[in-house]
């Protein structure tokens, strides 16, 4: 019965997060540090935020592919700024390592735009982050979604006081791997 539940739960969540089109509760990148270059939508990395070596280039873009792709990254909904942090910074580094370019909230080249949604639920002492990324073409056409959930022993608390850095830059690595394989199998 407890099963049945928490898998209702989870079910409900993952659909409340799909069909979340508001912007109450966001959380933009820029807003965590201002940015150190016009080609970046995230801060740079610190050594501080950081509890996971940055990912290998496992998928690299082709050639072709990285030079007419531009990644904007929107705001993240629904993710506390100091979860979202890591999350932020783990993207740009590991976009960055398979060859996307970034592009900032404002510049007219990007090709792509990310929009991340997010949530937790907490159970028997683990976390599980649930998040959905829909990819969008520059006139607001979905183009793709990556979407999963992560869990983790909670660390501090439930919801996201409980969720680890190492998490949510566990997220960015899935987020951007599974990003790359699809721009460098799509055609066009």
């Amino acid at each position: 019965m407890r099963r049945s539940l928490l898998s209702a739960v989870v079910m409900f969540a993952a659909l409340a997060i799909s069909a979340c089109s508001s912007t109450q509760d966001v959380l933009e990148p820029s807003a965590i540090a201002p940015t150190s270059t016009v080609d970046s939508a995230f801060p740079a990395q610190s050594e501080t935020a950081t509890t996971q070596p940055a990912p290998a280039a496992s998928a690299m873009l082709p050639p072709a592919v990285a030079a007419k792709t531009r990644l904007r990254f929107d705001p993240i909904v629904g993710a506390t700024v100091e979860a979202a942090t890591p999350l932020t910074e783990r993207l740009a580094t590991s976009a960055r390592v398979r060859g996307m370019k970034l592009a900032g909230s404002a510049d007219p080249s990007a090709t792509h735009v990310l929009k991340g949604y997010f949530s937790t639920l907490t159970e028997g002492g683990e976390t599980t982050v649930i998040y959905v990324w829909d990819v969008y073409d520059l006139s607001g056409n979905r183009l793709h979604r990556i979407n999963g959930q992560q869990k983790a022993p909670s660390i501090g608390g439930d919801g996201w006081a409980g969720v680890p850095p190492a998490t949510m830059q566990a997220i960015a690595d899935v987020t951007v791997e599974q990003l790359a394989v699809w721009l460098a199998t799509r055609t066009g």
